[in-house]
């Protein structure tokens, strides 16, 4: 079965945008456009979307407001914010609200389409220049001992580092000359081994460890 995805946005060229990318994908399906907040939260009661790809700058409500509310009406609808607004505030607040990704407008096809995938699992996908940026902020120089709680392989320990980096899936595929499928199950026993919820925890753990500046 397809992904049903409801597109929230203002602006008619990016809802046509999204809706041009999703069309390309074999496994999504747009069940809806809509231009607030309110049609928002409409359309996903009505409609019942597995992901919800909304904006944060919206008339009636933003895209925040709607997160937050949908996180206790209808958790099982996945939210993805996509803006063209990355203040840390914004990330924060929306991953507090429930969000399972936050990309910028300009992030690519490739990566909307692998957020909306990992929403569907129950992962997060933050965009790559973000989680640097974030990391590089507020973690700093400082290590600390955050043993795995099994060894980490030398691949993974590649693999984590080139989360760090912000590389996506995709990349790290194509960086290490292996398939995508691969990178997921690499990703999935870092998480498992780093008790780590997503790509935000591997990245996070890469950096206090001291692993990004190893070699």
């Amino acid at each position: 079965m397809k992904t049903r995805v409801v597109i929230a946005d203002d602006q008619a060229s990016v809802r046509q945008g999204f809706r041009h990318i999703l069309a390309a994908q074999p496994d999504m399906e747009v069940v809806a456009e809509v231009a607030d907040g309110l049609e928002a939260l409409e359309a996903v009661r009505t409609l019942r979307p597995d992901v919800l790809l909304v904006d944060i700058r919206m008339p009636e409500l933003d895209g925040l407001e709607v997160t937050r509310r949908l996180a206790g009406i209808t958790p099982e609808v996945k939210v993805v914010v996509v803006t063209t607004f990355d203040l840390d505030e914004y990330v924060h607040t929306a991953l507090r609200n429930g969000a399972c990704g936050f990309l910028l407008k300009h992030s690519g096809p490739a990566l909307l389409a692998e957020a909306i995938r990992s929403a569907v699992v129950g992962d997060s996908l933050i965009s790559p220049q973000i989680t640097t940026r974030l990391l590089h902020r507020f973690t700093g120089p400082r290590r600390v001992d955050r043993s795995p709680v099994e060894p980490l392989t030398s691949r993974e320990e590649e693999i984590a580092v080139l989360v760090a980096e912000g590389l996506t899936n995709s990349d790290i595929g194509a960086e290490l000359f292996i398939s995508l499928s691969t990178v997921k199950t690499h990703l999935a026993n870092l998480q498992r081994k780093l008790k780590a919820r997503n790509r935000v925890g591997i990245a996070t753990w890469a950096w206090e460890s001291g692993l990004t500046e190893r070699g």
